[in-house]
């Protein structure tokens, strides 16, 4: 579980909303914007409003949701697409609330939609807070922004009303989501990661997935004399994919604690030998990479390798539904965990992280909260969760919910591969959503290792240096998790 380690004391507005990214709005002539931007400050523990909960509440409408409200989403349209949303969960709303108008908006640039509208006070009901350009949650939710999701995970589910929501998602789901210990974000996806490959191209080949990084770098050398790169990742917007890698390959070393020492802020956690060894292990990879791909986004690197002219990608289960239009008949998708750094690793080859992730947030001062917490409910259930994977190819949180369907290539092969893992399996990381600032400093030093201009040690120190930094101010709320 997540504690809240502290709150600030002495922080300024203007402190906040340069955390969530609103300076820009802020910076004009006697900062009008500020004055029209009224928050509460700390931590919000709303719930809905009667303005937004106007029906009575029911077994069948637990939070009371006012038939003809108006309900508006905003989906991140990145490797998920967005017509689970337009064909699967708005329809299933619609049919709930026939005369409620859901209005939908998608998008690659979140923050940069929203951070207006956040000033404003003109918040959409609900967002798939993702990619990119996504929102500090952490910051909204020390604003006062988001609210408390405890009332949905408390809530019967659709499929069976004598459970509640929590009770039909996999282990840790709600965990995943806490902010200051409560639940703030819905973490609906259910991600395997490691690194893909083309299974048709590699069976041509003769070539076998490595299960140690001296294999890996063997094969990375035959890759090349064959005239592919043999490793790459997009370095203008997709740096999280390859730190993903070096934090999985850290926890196989040492095991999951690092991952916790690093979401807590301990001291030297940055600098611990299992990090260090797993930088250095992929900075040596990294000299495999075609340094013109610092340049790239992700999905011009993900048509490449979809044409051969790369062997490996680190990424996430939602991979193959996102190249898809581009995938040609020759191309099977398949992933294979990280390889094992030394023989004393203490996770073994097959562990991989498995998470729940992908955000869904609601703002507190949305004006129908109480629709977007039955739109989450439908999202949960085992209908919306089917269609969720049919239409993303991805799988979800909802236990179950994927039986009876035919799998992907690739979701196949991430279905196998979290088989072999069993109890094997590497953790989430939750800096990525109570520290922006850690974060973006991570994807500008992963680049920096990985292109060459850093050494481990270099990337070690500079992350704890920032580490550090973030554990100094008091400007940010600290939080702590145990497991």
């Amino acid at each position: 579980m997540t504690n809240s380690a502290g709150s600030p004391k002495d922080i300024t507005r203007r402190q906040m909303l340069r955390r969530i990214g609103l300076t820009a709005l802020v910076a004009g002539p006697a900062g009008s914007m500020l004055s029209a931007c009224a928050t509460g400050g700390g931590g919000s523990d709303a719930t809905p409003t009667a303005a937004s909960s106007a029906a009575a509440t029911s077994a069948a409408n637990p939070f009371g949701v006012k038939a003809d409200a108006a309900l508006e989403v905003v989906i991140f349209k990145g490797g998920l697409g967005d017509s689970y949303a337009t064909d699967v969960h708005e329809p299933l709303y619609k049919k709930e609330f026939p005369g409620a108008t859901v209005k939908h908006v998608a998008t690659q640039q979140i923050a940069q939609t929203l951070q207006p509208r956040f000033a404003s006070g003109d918040v959409p009901d609900f967002i798939a807070n993702s990619g990119s350009d996504l929102m500090d949650n952490g910051a909204l939710q020390t604003e006062g922004q988001l609210l408390d999701l405890t009332a949905l995970f408390e809530a019967p589910s659709i499929d069976d009303p004598s459970k509640k929501i929590k009770d039909t998602l996999i282990p840790g789901t709600v965990e995943s989501g806490l902010i200051a210990g409560k639940p703030y974000i819905l973490n609906y996806v259910s991600s395997g990661y490691g690194l893909w490959y083309n299974a048709k191209l590699f069976q041509e080949k003769g070539w076998a997935a490595p299960k140690t990084f001296d294999e890996f770098k063997t094969l990375c050398e035959t890759i090349k004399k064959a005239g592919l790169t043999p490793y790459a990742y997009a370095g203008k917007n997709a740096s999280y994919y390859q730190y993903w890698m070096i934090l999985i390959t850290a926890a196989k070393v040492e095991g999951n604690q690092v991952l916790l020492d690093i979401d807590n802020l301990a001291d030297g956690a940055w600098t611990k030998d299992s990090v260090k060894q797993s930088a250095a292990a992929w900075a040596e990879i990294g000299k495999f990479m075609d340094k013109s791909y610092e340049g790239l986004i992700h999905t011009e690197v993900q048509t490449r390798q979809n044409q051969d002219k790369i062997a490996f990608y680190p990424s996430g289960s939602w991979l193959e539904n996102e190249q898809k239009s581009n995938t040609p008949a020759t191309f099977e998708y398949a992933v294979t965990p990280t390889p094992s750094l030394t023989s004393a690793d203490k996770m073994p080859f097959e562990a991989i992280r498995s998470a729940a992730g992908e955000p869904y947030i609601i703002p507190a001062k949305a004006k129908n909260t109480a629709g977007a917490l039955e739109y989450a409910r439908i999202m949960l259930s085992k209908e919306g969760a089917k269609g969720f994977t049919e239409k993303s190819g991805s799988l979800t949180v909802v236990s179950g919910a994927a039986e009876g369907l035919s799998l992907s290539p690739g979701l196949k092969s991430v279905n196998d591969a979290l088989t072999a893992a069993g109890a094997n399996i590497v953790t989430y990381s939750s800096f990525e959503n109570w520290y922006k600032e850690l974060e973006t400093e991570l994807r500008k030093q992963t680049n920096s290792l990985m292109f060459g201009r850093i050494s481990a040690d270099e990337f070690c120190a500079n992350m704890q240096k920032k580490a550090d930094s973030v554990k100094a101010d008091s400007s940010i709320t600290k939080q702590n998790r145990t497991v």
